[in-house]
């Protein structure tokens, strides 16, 4: 075999796993493996799991932060306004620059899939133009896949449905919406008729920026279930942020979750974005800001976590890392629980690569060899340390290395280094009964 890592620990919690690699494919996951590699490569117990994967971002704007000014309130609102101020100065170059010197840190972070938003209420189109090019720049090493968002809204914009269409016919993935940002609820809910016949005739995926707001009474999501239902688009459709729900009355939400997983259309949570942006109006109590993240898993709808903004008008922090996003999903959910850990744990992983339809995608034969070694003995502690990417693999080459966090120390009478682990490779966050360790 081409490449051989051995005694590996899987997101599932089996301990001492070869796994074989020929090629650009993963040819066998097995424990002892009997077959050579031609490098090999001892994981000495560490997580290996396949990469991460960001179903929501954009690019577009990624590392502008403080162009053409700081947003000063680091509300939502005058993140919009600096970026329809910022969006005459773009220049095409420039937005490729910064997008892949993005994918660069996320290949570092081991993020190799990601889906982007990227506005098409310029007429110009630069913004598509770029991360096209972006776009083909990265194949060899990461999935990029766009989606058409009418930032301005699809009828409040003029021409914006026209700009939608062309960006399709040049190429772009997905078709995205921005309901809540129209004028009406009447015209949030046309533009989510309109937007998902235009998809379902082009054979394309809907995900749409939805209820993105404290308002309980934003209800674009029974919309966007309803029409996927309708047109039958089921596994198709993501709906991003939802962040009304947090503010809905029970018995409304206990109507609208069945719906939502009837209807088959995925939710999409921003963390680190929800939870700053959102709760704006309020003074004390103050709202969390993220959707129902426990309630929609537990009624059966796929929920993936995405990074959302990095050093953008919106957002003034970010790297790239998506156990930072889950870390944060984590706390503001109160996920705290073994198997919740881990569900946050797959939020960033295996759900996102079921919602963008990534095909190959996975730890088993057949799979392509994409896959992260971390400092870490479990999922749970991956995230608890945001734990250092040791080796990140894409189509069986290494593309990306890193030490272990391990430091030294000077102290008097205490050992001369330590790390953050837990002891025994963090057993005490196993899921599987002890016989299969």
């Amino acid at each position: 075999m081409d490449l051989v890592i051995r005694n590996a620990t899987l997101p599932d919690g089996s301990r001492g796993i070869d796994i074989g690699i020929n090629g650009e494919r993963i040819v066998a996951v097995e424990k002892r493996l009997g077959a050579q590699g031609a490098r090999e490569i001892d994981a000495d117990g560490d997580l290996v799991s396949p990469p991460f994967v960001d179903a929501h971002f954009h690019m577009d704007s990624t590392l502008s932060f403080g162009l053409p000014r700081v947003n000063r309130s680091g509300t939502l609102l005058e993140g919009i306004r600096l970026w329809g101020e910022l969006k005459p100065q773009l220049a095409q170059d420039a937005i490729v620059e910064r997008a892949l010197r993005y994918c660069d840190w996320a290949v570092a972070r081991g993020l190799l899939a990601i889906r982007t938003h990227v506005d098409v209420c310029d007429d110009r189109l630069l913004a598509v133009e770029a991360l096209l090019e972006v776009r083909c720049q990265v194949a060899p090493y990461l999935d990029l896949q766009l989606v058409a968002f009418p930032q301005d809204g699809l009828l409040r914009s003029p021409g914006a449905f026209d700009n939608l269409k062309r960006a399709i016919a040049m190429g772009v993935d997905v078709v995205g919406g921005i309901p809540h940002f129209e004028r009406t609820m009447a015209e949030g809910s046309e533009s989510i008729r309109l937007l998902c016949e235009f998809a379902a005739q082009q054979d394309r995926r809907v995900d749409m920026h939805c209820d993105e707001t404290d308002d309980p009474m934003s209800r674009h999501i029974e919309t966007l279930a309803s029409e996927t239902r309708r047109l039958g688009m089921q596994g198709l459709v993501a709906g991003s942020h939802l962040t009304s729900m947090h503010s809905m009355d029970n018995y409304y939400v206990s109507k609208l979750l069945p719906l939502i997983a009837e209807s088959g259309v995925a939710a999409i949570a921003n963390p680190l974005i929800n939870i700053t942006l959102q709760g704006r109006h309020d003074t004390y109590p103050k709202r969390r800001g993220m959707t129902r993240v426990p309630e929609l898993l537990a009624a059966g709808v796929d929920v993936a976590f995405g990074h959302d903004c990095v050093l953008d008008p919106w957002y003034g922090m970010g790297s790239g890392d998506m156990l930072e996003v889950a870390h944060m999903g984590l706390h503001v959910a109160q996920m705290t629980g073994v198997e919740a850990m881990h569900q946050c744990f797959l939020a960033v992983t295996e759900t996102p690569a079921r919602i963008l339809g990534l095909e190959g995608y996975g730890l088993a034969p057949g799979c392509w060899a994409d896959l992260v070694l971390l400092d870490a003995g479990s999922t749970i502690e991956a995230i608890r340390l945001r734990a250092a990417r040791k080796l990140v693999v894409r189509r069986g080459a290494v593309v990306a290395e890193a030490p272990s966090a391990r430091v030294s120390l000077h102290l008097p009478g205490r050992p001369a280094a330590t790390d953050f682990r837990m002891p025994q490779q963090g057993a005490a966050y196993d899921r599987k009964p002890a016989h299969d360790s």
